[in-house]
């Protein structure tokens, strides 16, 4: 099992991505994230703007112990000394050990970008490669845009490579910066460059053609011993190799020695934090870490889950930190209930009645517009309420929503009435909209009674219109997304009137925290 070194670029290549914007401490979390998971160098932007040197200036005080946090910059300017160009001179400022620079390997670039004989772009790399390597720094070179210029004049390309190899660059980086470079051809160009290299080599690919992460993998396959790419796979234009996949697979597909089994276990969590401080929606459908990366709905499917998992799954999902899901539908039979309830530790085997009812509850429902195998916080409540393994946590008296129009804005005030324990709870509050402000007055309500409430909020809200041709009064089905410190959880209301439905997918997703509180 030879070893990889994983070489994060979230925090700068990721940041390019539409959208994002990280604040200083935002960095400094995630980076204390990817050191727990065992990232060995973790590049922290480009010191040239004071937010960024203000990160480096933070991270020095970070007690990592996997990781190495490096600064990224760019060769000496044309016709500048490197010891007065200014991004150099960022480089060392950054107070950081490790430095990675880029460099311009495809002609193309340096005769109409750089507007410079390529001679002088050769003396570019190799000047500032051997000054940073004389300030004591580890040095890793980016070969920008190595692949195409490889195929367009790979003389000059190598020589770009040679250049930074002779000044003491510790690893040169082959970098695919347009993403369009296929496997195949991928694959036999690292292998060609690594047979003249005697230096440690890089990969850096970009996702253009969706082949970021296998053009990966073939670069470790063909000789690379560094592999950069970003979280998630954010990143300019179609992203960068998602470095998620790429551990899953080195760890577990080519068994290459890059974290350990237990930093393994903390694969998912780490992922859906880093979209969570990037504030983006994590993709279902993500490879190892997704919420769908292991669910299963087919009949047929979970029969043979229920048999033997490895009928269709290709790891074991604890591996990575995350679960397997088996929806239950309408189209569901006996064997998905009967499994799904196995799951929430319940038993169903014995028990073919409430098996039966169960099952018949939920068609009914779906005919009604119910749709549990997205609402998995409300389909745990129908199977526990049917097996009466359900504690009623409290008794709605009755409730009142108001929206009226403030100056120029659109206010709503709930009023409720709840019961706990014999205890009445009479309480208000105001909100964006009535959803927003029954939520508030409801945990208002109950959260002298259950503290824990204070950690859950709503992440997402949904609505759709089931018969458009009802016009105003067709049908809504409304799903609501929470979330706490440790879990998020879907649940689901039906009902002509959308105040109706969202009580009910709001009151599902409350008494379903505090199911799983109080086990």
């Amino acid at each position: 099992m030879k070893h990889v070194t994983l070489y994060d670029t979230t925090l700068r290549d990721g940041a390019q991505t539409e959208g994002i914007s990280y604040s200083v401490n935002d960095k400094l979390h995630i980076t204390e994230k990817l050191d727990q998971l065992g990232i060995r160098f973790i590049e922290g932007g480009w010191p040239a703007t004071p937010k960024e040197m203000a990160f480096f200036k933070a991270a020095k005080k970070l007690k990592l112990k996997n990781s190495e946090v490096t600064a990224f910059g760019s060769t000496r300017r044309p016709e500048t000394d490197v010891k007065r160009d200014v991004f150099v001179k960022g480089l060392l400022d950054s107070g950081t050990r490790c430095v990675t620079i880029f460099g311009k390997t495809w002609d193309l670039h340096v005769k109409e970008v750089f507007r410079v004989p390529l001679d002088e772009n050769l003396r570019m790399i190799g000047e500032t490669v051997s000054y940073l390597k004389s300030k004591g720094r580890t040095v890793f070179y980016d070969a920008e845009h190595f692949f195409d210029g490889y195929k367009n004049n790979p003389e000059y390309a190598m020589k770009t490579i040679f250049a930074a190899r002779d000044a003491g660059a510790d690893c040169v980086v082959l970098c695919d910066t347009n993403g369009g470079t296929i496997m195949p051809a991928l694959g036999e160009i690292v292998k060609e460059v690594t047979a003249k290299l005697d230096c440690e080599v890089g990969i850096h690919c970009h996702n253009d053609c969706d082949m970021a992460v296998a053009n990966s993998i073939a670069a470790v396959q063909a000789g690379c011993m560094q592999v950069q790419g970003t979280f998630n796979g954010y990143g300019e234009r179609c992203g960068n190799a998602d470095l998620v996949s790429i551990i899953g697979n080195l760890r577990l597909k080519i068994g290459i020695d890059c974290v350990s089994d237990e930093q393994l276990k903390s694969l998912t969590e780490v992922s859906r934090y880093v979209a969570e401080v990037s504030n983006v929606k994590q993709r279902d459908n993500q490879p190892f870490v997704g919420n769908t990366a292991f669910t299963h709905k087919g009949g047929v499917h979970i029969n043979a889950m229920m048999k033997n998992p490895v009928t269709y799954e290709h790891i074991d999902p604890h591996l990575v930190g995350n679960k397997r899901k088996l929806l239950v539908s309408e189209m569901s039979g006996k064997s998905s209930i009967m499994m799904k309830a196995k799951s929430l530790e319940l038993d169903l085997e014995s028990k073919a009645n409430s098996t039966k009812k169960i099952l018949n509850t939920l068609q009914k429902l779906e005919h009604e517009g119910y749709h549990f195998e997205v609402a998995e916080g409300s389909l745990e409540l129908l199977i526990k309420r049917a097996l009466k393994k359900y504690k009623k946590f409290f008794e709605l008296e009755g409730f009142k929503v108001v929206t009226e129009n403030k100056g120029s804005k659109l206010l709503s005030e709930a009023t409720i009435k709840v019961k706990v324990n014999k205890v009445i709870e009479h309480t208000a509050a105001e909100g964006d909209g009535p959803v927003n402000a029954l939520d508030a007055a409801l945990r208002k309500a109950l959260i002298e009674f259950y503290p824990s409430l204070a950690e859950m909020r709503l992440s997402d809200f949904r609505v759709r219109v089931l018969d458009e041709k009802a016009g105003t009064a067709a049908k809504v089905r409304v799903l609501i997304q929470s979330s706490d410190s440790k879990d998020s959880w879907w649940t689901i209301g039906v009902s002509e009137n959308i105040i109706e439905a969202s009580w009910e997918a709001l009151v599902d997703s409350i008494e379903y925290k505090l199911l799983k509180d109080h086990k």
